[in-house]
């Protein structure tokens, strides 16, 4: 038996070596484990339990099995002394090992070692039972709170020098601030702000200091070449604190969304500002700051709204591709809803976004030219159906603040963007859109929204360089109006046709329409005659002007009325005398369109008279504007009383009840109306019934609206439906009797 055994260790490799010690014990192993039976546990683990049968007998089989090998072993260094040494020296345990190493043992290794006692699952006690052990592992619920001293410290360390623990210790803490502003408790936060003066001092500290100190730790260099911006995602440290940054962006978007005073607002706006490279890395996040910053452009106060505008601009420059076509969109949708009223506080806003928005379609021509032409291709619809169908409620869909403001935003961006190839074929549906505007409906107290139209028209000729008649429409006036006939009706305050559209029965027989109708036109001819002073063909363009108001300044007998159209006529004819004299000293003929370009721009750069009269007449009239504006502020100042008007009674039709005296509507001691009644009549609260008759045709049935002439908005916001309905420049964008 020694001897076999001898023989078969030595012909055996050392990993069969290393198995063969181990063989009958894994062959008894493995048939007590098909004796073995599971018992029933409560806690779920599996707890194997072999059966009892002579287990004296079996420990004394094992140990002898034990015995025996380890006699082989000593034999086997007398045999093979080179190969005992090598198991010494890479397997000690398998030479020295006891009698009491068998198959039991380590099967029971094989299974996990259950505990001594089983603790029964809780619901909810868990913390209460770990404050009973001593633990020190806080609870869940318990959040630590904020102090000045923490905020202090922070920002020493913070300039000091950041690191990612710090930042991500300053983050949690910002996001429990912001979560208090909206009623929202600690909740999942690591850290609480209750107190207020600590949650100022958390933003501010924010506000000022984490730009810096993330451009630290990312080792960002400020750039200054600005149409370059380098991303933080450049940095090999990004994805170490991209978790905590990603937290960071979306409090500040959430504080933005809660905040109401204005100063703060304009802070955390600078902030959004200079975090702008880090929200392009994070899309989701940028989307979330977009909406909000589009909400404060055409909502907000006025620093807030150039502060968002100049953070969209940003992202809109370095990122055109991906957000670029959705920000244009939502913002002429705003500026749409926007434009709904018109008032004149509500006017240097609307400016205002129309001149933003014509800086954000410049970024890419391409692209404006697919949104213009698509809402261009809207306002034709809506004209087309007026014309068509001839109702009033098609006339409304025309005829209101929201379509004039529109057409206004598309004269300047093609005139700001000019010469530009991609824009330059959507000028001549421009003009045609708005020539039918004013054709709609030609009447006399539609003549407000005339000037507004004709200035457009003025602006886009001007910046074009493209003719457009506008003189006609501004000279039919002074056909159309008596300005000899006295006004049957002295009015309290001028009308100022900047914000009105549209003019009621009772304001077209007031003196003060007439005076404001004079002066506009005056200023807008004045205006379109300025942008054509320097043509070759200036005494062309004002003959039909020359020849109609010398017609008018015969006919008119007012004083007031023929001294500034006189003086434009003569201003005109100056002109029209200095181009003559200087192009019959020319040599070159009208074919020659080089020679003609470069005469009329040598001819710009000189001067002409009307230029030079243009000049100083724009001066004294912005300054005229600016002291009407000022002093409408000064009577806001004064907090006059309310001057309370007696009720009337009786309301009955006198044609005597015109005269100066009566027309005021306040009571008026010691006077009684030529009635016989103590009650004076009011005549803005006169229907139209009531007023005087126009000679408008169809237009009489139409009802009126109020003295201020602003028009009712339609209640479908039937331009704004289709500015989101139809918007995708992938359309079908031909015309169809469908639209």
């Amino acid at each position: 038996m020694a001897s076999k055994q001898k023989r078969k260790l030595e012909d055996l490799s050392l990993d069969e070596f290393l198995r063969t010690g181990f063989d009958s014990d894994c062959d008894e192993g493995e048939e007590g484990h098909d004796s073995e039976e599971e018992a029933p546990n409560t806690s779920g683990l599996k707890k194997k339990t072999s059966k009892k049968k002579n287990p004296q007998n079996k420990t004394e089989q094992k140990k002898g099995k034990a015995s025996e090998h380890k006699d082989q072993l000593s034999r086997l260094q007398n045999k093979d002394p080179e190969f005992f040494k090598f198991l010494q020296d890479n397997d000690q345990t398998l030479l020295n090992f006891e009698d009491s190493d068998s198959s039991e043992d380590e099967d029971e290794k094989q299974y996990q070692k259950l505990p001594s006692k089983l603790e029964e699952a809780s619901s909810g006690d868990e913390d209460g039972e770990d404050e009973q052990k001593g633990s020190k592992k806080p609870k869940k619920a318990d959040s630590i709170k904020v102090t000045d001293k923490m905020v202090v410290e922070w920002k020493a360390a913070l300039k000091q020098e950041p690191s990612q623990r710090l930042f991500r210790e300053v983050t949690q803490a910002f996001k429990a601030a912001v979560a208090t502003t909206k009623g929202e408790g600690a909740g999942q936060c690591r850290y609480k702000v209750a107190d207020s003066s600590v949650f100022n001092a958390l933003v501010l500290f924010c506000i000022k200091d984490i730009h810096p100190a993330l451009q630290k730790m990312l080792t960002l260099k400020a750039n200054k070449d600005e149409k370059k911006l380098v991303l933080p995602s450049s940095s090999p440290k990004w994805q170490k604190i991209q978790i905590d940054i990603k937290m960071y962006l979306s409090g500040v978007v959430q504080l933005l969304s809660c905040l109401t005073e204005s100063t703060v607002i304009s802070a955390v706006l600078k902030h959004a500002h200079q975090l702008v490279p880090y929200y392009l890395c994070l899309p989701k996040q940028c989307r979330h700051l977009i909406k909000q910053l589009l909400k404060q452009w055409s909502t907000g106060e006025e620093t807030s709204r150039v502060l968002a505008f100049l953070a969209l601009n940003k992202i809109c420059r370095h990122k055109q591709d991906a957000y670029l076509n959705s920000i244009l969109k939502q913002m002429y949708i705003a500026y749409v809803q926007n434009c709904k009223f018109t008032s004149p506080n509500v006017l240097p806003m609307i400016n205002f976004m129309q001149r933003s928005l014509t800086e954000m379609y410049a970024l890419d021509t391409q692209a404006t030219y697919q949104h213009a032409f698509i809402y261009i291709r809207q306002l034709a619809i809506h004209l087309r159906n007026a014309m068509t169908m001839k109702k009033k409620e098609t006339y409304q869909s025309v005829y209101n603040w929201q379509f004039i403001h529109c057409l206004s935003l598309w004269c300047r961006v093609l005139s700001t963007l000019y010469p530009s190839d991609v824009l330059q074929p959507l000028i001549y549906p421009l003009c045609q859109v708005i020539l039918g505007t004013i054709k709609l409906v030609p009447t006399a107290k539609y003549y407000p929204l005339r000037m507004h139209c004709c200035r457009a028209l003025t602006l886009l000729s001007s910046s074009t360089s493209t003719f457009v008649p506008v003189v006609p429409f501004l000279l039919e006036i002074f056909q159309q109006v008596d300005f000899n006939k006295k006004p049957s009706r002295m009015s309290k305050k001028p009308i100022n046709f900047a914000v009105i559209l549209k003019l009621g029965k009772i304001n077209l027989v007031e003196k003060a329409y007439k005076d404001g109708l004079l002066d506009q036109l005056y200023d807008i001819m004045l205006e379109y005659f300025y942008t054509q002073h320097s043509s070759i063909g200036f005494p062309e363009i004002a003959l039909p002007s020359i020849i109609q108001l010398k017609a008018f300044l015969k006919e008119c007998k007012v004083a007031n009325y023929s001294k500034p159209v006189r003086q434009l006529l003569e201003k005109v004819q100056e002109n029209s005398s200095f181009i003559t004299s200087r192009r019959q000293k020319v040599a070159f003929g009208v074919a020659d369109t080089a020679a003609v370009v470069e005469w009329e721009k040598q001819l710009h750069e000189e001067g002409t008279p009307l230029s030079r009269y243009y000049s100083q007449w724009r001066k004294l009239r912005d300054k005229e504007l600016q002291m009407e504006r000022s002093g409408k502020e000064r009577r806001e100042d004064l907090n006059l009383p309310d001057m309370k008007r007696r009720k009337v009674q009786d309301k009955k039709k006198d044609s005597d009840s015109d005269s100066e005296g009566d027309d005021t509507g306040y009571k008026v001691k010691g006077k009684k109306s030529r009635g016989g009644s103590d009650d004076d009549e009011d005549l803005s609260d006169m229907s139209d019934d009531e007023g005087l008759e126009d000679d408008s045709g169809a237009e009489d049935d139409e009802e009126d609206e109020e003295a201020s002439g602003a028009p009712q908005p339609l209640s479908s916001d039937a331009l704004i439906k289709l500015a989101e309905g139809g918007e995708d420049v992938v359309e079908d964008l031909e015309l169809s009797d469908d639209d």
